[in-house]
């Protein structure tokens, strides 16, 4: 039986954990690494640290997090955030991540997924993509009637003119193995997945989705994984504890849905 995944993510600012609302309105919810091992004791199935400035204001990447990371949690965890080149991302898996996630780079260079691929292999490579979907000057969306999706990059501050499942697409057939998919419009406001924007993804790719941005209810993990996604991942829910990954798990699994148990 494939079970389905519940992912705690981290998003990390100099040295914090912090979660806003659609990228923005930053507030603080505590320390990275006592953060995942909580997580890690409490069943989480993976864990994502995101240093959601790295690429915007050109820092290193996170490899001392994820060496401190590595001595205190058990799951497997990703690390992303201004990853540019095989030598990051050689990095960050030396110091104990297991896999890496790309988004900026890998749009300003495609060929970066293959290197990366190349190097470690598909399931060390997610591909971090943030959607927004498009509309038009009265607010609705695209002329023929469908949702559709922009993909963004820099921390979702940038446009880049790129339609969504054109690049998911492209990225899985140069080795990305696995696609976090966030949507900036529903990212921290609690209302739910991005249920179309899962459906699109999940059919147009034949590696895994991850779903992200909007969970605000155990309900909105259930649609999202009936949606076709792979794994649910959220961050305020947990930092802030509305709910614990047992809690989660519980609900799934009443829902149907096979998870691992904690």
């Amino acid at each position: 039986m494939h079970l389905k995944r519940v992912i705690a993510c981290l998003d990390v600012n100099a040295g914090r954990v912090v979660k806003g609302v659609e990228f923005v309105d930053i507030r603080d919810a505590g320390d990275p690494v006592e953060l995942a091992a909580h997580y890690d004791r409490e069943g989480a199935d993976e864990l994502v640290f995101l240093d959601i400035t790295a690429t915007h204001e050109r820092r290193d990447t996170i490899v001392a997090l994820a060496r401190r990371t590595a001595d205190e949690v058990f799951v497997p965890f990703t690390i992303g955030g201004g990853i540019r080149s095989v030598d990051d991302a050689q990095a960050v898996l030396d110091a104990g991540a297991d896999k890496v996630s790309i988004n900026s780079a890998a749009l300003a260079r495609p060929e970066l997924i293959d290197e990366l691929a190349m190097r470690f292999g598909a399931q060390c490579v997610v591909l971090a993509v943030d959607a927004k979907a498009r509309t038009d000057a009265a607010g609705k969306d695209d002329a023929n009637g469908s949702p559709d999706w922009e993909a963004y990059l820099a921390g979702g501050r940038t446009p880049t003119g790129r339609d969504v499942l054109e690049w998911a697409r492209e990225a899985t057939g140069r080795g990305a193995g696995e696609i976090l998919l966030t949507s900036m419009d529903r990212d921290g406001t609690n209302d739910g997945y991005d249920l179309p924007l899962i459906e699109a993804v999940s059919e147009a790719v034949s590696v895994p989705v991850i779903a992200s941005g909007g969970a605000g209810e155990l309900d909105h993990l259930v649609q999202a994984l009936r949606a076709g996604a792979d794994a649910a991942l959220c961050a305020s829910i947990f930092h802030y504890g509305r709910f614990t990954i047992a809690e989660a798990k519980a609900h799934l699994t009443a829902a149907g849905i096979p998870v691992r148990a904690t």
